[in-house]
């Protein structure tokens, strides 16, 4: 009788864990502007190194489809390609054992249907339909395209004050970005190859510490071109085109319905993650750039926007999205139910809520979901539940906001649909009623959830706040004849209204949806641009700082630092600032981590691949 072994099959099994951990790092950091059908073909080629060997269709099926997409990738695929490869997937899809074929299948049939363009121009003209050219990808990932390595190397030499000018170039805001920004910058560093993406949300954070945004002169602005631009909207996006223009030398008047600029990032966010005092820096230097009339408290309806229309040469209306979402159940209507963005809004004004005492649910899984669970904690709140109808992992706040909220005390119960508010006889919310739910197919990207068979769940609330999106108030610019589809307003590419006065820009979360501070930024970059072309100029913004040279690259492996926020203990009583930024030793060998990518390897910009010949 053979005995039983605990050694290992294959001792390079063993050993293979590193192997995909490398590998997997890799794919995580696919640099932005690479080819689509290259990619697809080294996914088919990873595919096919995975076969067991049992099944034909995977065996022989995946390296077969790899080769051919390897011919459509360098252009010298024959006019029926397509057809060939699309039958042999559709085969291999409908006739492999396993997952490893039929997945890899499936993935290149999607591919097939959503680069359809760019594998036809391979074929047809023998080049890529956009072009290839592998650009800086933490530049390149930012939507505002701020050179983040050129002032990672500014930080890492001492020069915060040049730093901050750098980022200004591109960003007004670089105290916001560096308090609450996403950080989509991050998330194709080629640092990722070797160990972790830089921390550069947390690098920024360092250089606006050490240098408030303030204290930082502006660049000179231009010659004063007399022309005049309304901005309807004081948050980022509008502050953000009038800071870009008033630069430029044109004249700049910016209408806000509330008694305060800031738009969402002071009516939305909790000081807690963004101290009103640093907002209030980065507004200073805005407005220090040039000619900027402020008027808050003036709300811009139907009639006094044609006004303003054939007043001004130009107009960018930049709203936001700032009405809260509502949930039409029984009940809803009930007091201690409302909006989250109403109570954060008023919590802009210093008006803050006291809680205490009372039972406190949040339904919703967002950003804006995770701020008002913990404001709720700091008001007093007995207990803070959030309820989601779909898991933890599908919740689309940030992990590290999702966390942070259950380490100050906030419950999380997943899974759980509302239905209903139970209300007492005076009209008060009393509780939650909610159905639980399993998790089903995957539908547009995300598992959605069923009704799981399972009684409704009462969750005890004096208290119900309702963070499940955002609308736009578009009323009074429909009535002048600007268009929208589902709420949202119409432009061309270039942030041109589609219809109504035809002086007049849209852009940021009226126009988008509800989404980032960064993009609506970026979007307040594109239209101060494209407003000064439509006005006659081609001005272009200096910046007087310079990026250092680089030095050769350090390619030791660390770990990232992050930052850490106080203790939940001491945090969850107060709305002082969470998050604790780096040390200078922590800065240093964090920016040290750089590989400035704008430098090497940087093939857009230094004469790399650019196409195919």
């Amino acid at each position: 009788m053979s005995l039983l072994s605990i050694k290992p099959r294959s001792a390079a099994d063993a050993r293979l864990g590193s192997t995909v951990e490398r590998f997997a790092r890799r794919v995580e950091a696919m640099p932005p502007g690479i080819c689509p059908v290259v990619a697809q073909a080294a996914l088919l080629h990873a595919g096919a190194a995975q076969t067991c060997g049992k099944c034909v269709p995977c065996r022989d099926g995946l390296p077969r489809l790899a080769a051919m997409a390897d011919e459509i990738a360098v252009c010298e695929a024959g006019g029926d390609a397509l057809e060939r490869c699309r039958a042999l997937a559709e085969m291999i899809r409908d006739t492999s054992d396993c997952a490893i074929g039929y997945e890899a299948a499936a993935a290149f049939l999607d591919a097939l249907d959503q680069f359809a363009d760019e594998f036809a121009a391979h074929i047809e003209q023998r080049r890529c339909a956009d072009g290839v050219g592998q650009s800086v990808p933490c530049e390149t990932m930012c939507p505002a395209h701020v050179d983040a390595p050129g002032y990672i190397a500014l930080v890492a030499e001492g020069r915060y004050a040049d730093a901050v000018n750098m980022v200004r170039k591109d960003n007004p805001f670089p105290t916001a970005c560096a308090f609450v920004c996403e950080h989509p910058c991050e998330e194709r560093c080629r640092r990722t190859l070797i160990d972790a993406p830089v921390n550069i949300r947390g690098i920024k954070r360092f250089a606006v510490d050490a240098a408030p945004a303030d204290t930082v002169a502006t660049p000179p602005r231009s010659v004063d071109t007399a022309r005049t631009v309304a901005i309807i909207g004081g948050g980022p996006s509008g502050l953000t085109c009038a800071y870009f223009l008033a630069l430029m030398g044109h004249r700049v008047t910016v209408f806000e319905a509330r008694d305060q600029l800031g738009g969402m990032m002071r009516y939305g966010i909790p000081a807690y993650r963004f101290p009103r005092e640093r907002l209030d820096e980065d507004i200073r230097g805005i407005l220090g750039a040039g000619t900027i009339t402020i008027r808050c408290g003036e709300r811009v309806d139907a009639v006094r926007m044609r006004e303003i229309a054939d007043t001004y040469h130009a107009v960018y209306v930049a709203i936001g999205a700032q009405k809260g979402k509502t949930l039409d159940m029984p009940g809803s209507d009930a007091e201690g139910v409302m909006s989250a963005v109403d109570m954060l809004g008023r919590i802009g004004d210093g008006d803050y809520p006291d809680f205490t005492g009372k039972d406190v649910v949040v339904v919703g899984g967002g950003n804006v979901a995770m701020d008002c669970a913990r404001t709720a904690v700091r008001a007093g709140a007995k207990s803070v539940s959030v309820a989601y109808r779909r898991r933890k992992e599908d919740m689309t706040a940030l992990p590290t906001e999702v966390e942070a909220a259950i380490a100050e005390g906030v419950e999380m119960m997943v899974l759980m649909a509302p239905s209903s508010i139970e209300v007492d006889d005076l009209g008060y919310c009393r509780a939650l009623i909610c159905q639980p739910q399993h998790i089903g197919p995957v539908k547009r990207g995300r598992p959605a959830p069923v009704a799981a068979d399972k009684p409704p769940v009462r969750m005890p609330a004096d208290v119900v706040l309702i963070a499940v999106g955002q609308d736009i108030d578009a009323a009074p610019f429909e009535e002048c004849g600007m268009a929208t589809t589902w709420g949202r307003f119409d432009v061309d590419e270039h942030l041109h209204a589609a219809d109504g006065p035809g002086n007049v820009f849209v852009g940021g979360d009226c126009q988008t949806g509800p989404a980032t501070v960064i993009k609506a930024i970026a979007a307040g970059k594109v239209a101060a641009r494209n407003i000064d072309t439509y006005l006659g100029y081609n001005h272009k913004i200096a910046c007087e700082a310079e990026a250092p040279d680089p030095r050769p690259n350090d390619r030791v492996p660390y770990g990232r630092v992050e930052l850490i926020e106080r203790p939940a203990r001491e945090r969850r009583g107060d709305f002082e600032d969470v998050e604790c930024g780096m040390s200078l030793e922590e800065v240093r060998q964090e920016c040290g981590r750089c590989l400035r990518c704008d430098h090497f390897g940087a093939g857009a910009t230094e004469g790399g691949r650019q196409q195919y010949e």
